[in-house]
């Protein structure tokens, strides 16, 4: 379990951070600019809890867990050095659970026969802010895994991925099983 006694450590004020292996990287390093958004995108979603009923909160409270989940596994990259404690990783069944949780959102809604702008109620406007940032997240969560030396979790890749479709239907879900859904209209200001 995590035990936090001091807030500040100073370690920061001079542009360098640990991860949680102990290594020292500046903080503008591409590891902690994927787990800096993985957090943004986890204060996004909390916002978006404002809004939510009982059955929505409760998967948005499974999905923060589940981000804080994932920047764990992003802050301790696996270098093949033995750690003194086994890393939390992003694993198939979470990936899974996102997968019938949008199957699940999904069956209620009517296709798509346009794009859609985000917005129309509160909460699908905040879902959908959230899923830009999750679509940022995983742009640099893909940008670190083609760095040298850099690896991350295929499972976590597939979770992000994944994150920001049932981002988009639970925005989809928000408007009124997509009935209220603001339509895009190519060209209506031309």
């Amino acid at each position: 379990m995590v035990r936090i006694d001091k807030i500040y450590t100073r370690t920061g004020d001079k542009g360098q951070t640990r991860l949680s292996t102990g290594e020292q990287v500046p903080k503008w390093h591409p590891r902690v600019a994927a787990y800096g958004t993985v957090d943004e995108l986890n204060a996004a979603v909390g916002v978006a809890a404002l809004e939510a009923g009982s059955d929505m909160l409760a998967r948005i409270r499974r999905i923060q867990n589940d981000l804080f989940d994932l920047g764990a596994d992003l802050a301790t990259p696996d270098r093949g050095r033995v750690l003194e404690w086994t890393p939390l990783r992003i694993i198939a069944t979470q990936v899974t659970r996102l997968e019938e949780e949008i199957d699940a959102m999904n069956a209620a809604i009517a296709p798509l026969d346009s794009f859609i702008l985000p917005g129309g109620s509160r909460l699908a406007a905040q879902l959908h802010v959230a899923r830009t940032l999750c679509r940022r997240a995983e742009r640099y969560m893909a940008e670190l895994a083609s760095l040298e030396n850099e690896p991350v979790n295929a499972e976590a890749l597939a979770f992000i991925n994944r994150l920001s479709d049932w981002l988009f239907v639970a925005g989809r879900a928000a408007n009124n099983d997509g009935a209220d859904d603001v339509k895009w209209v190519p060209g209506a200001n031309r």
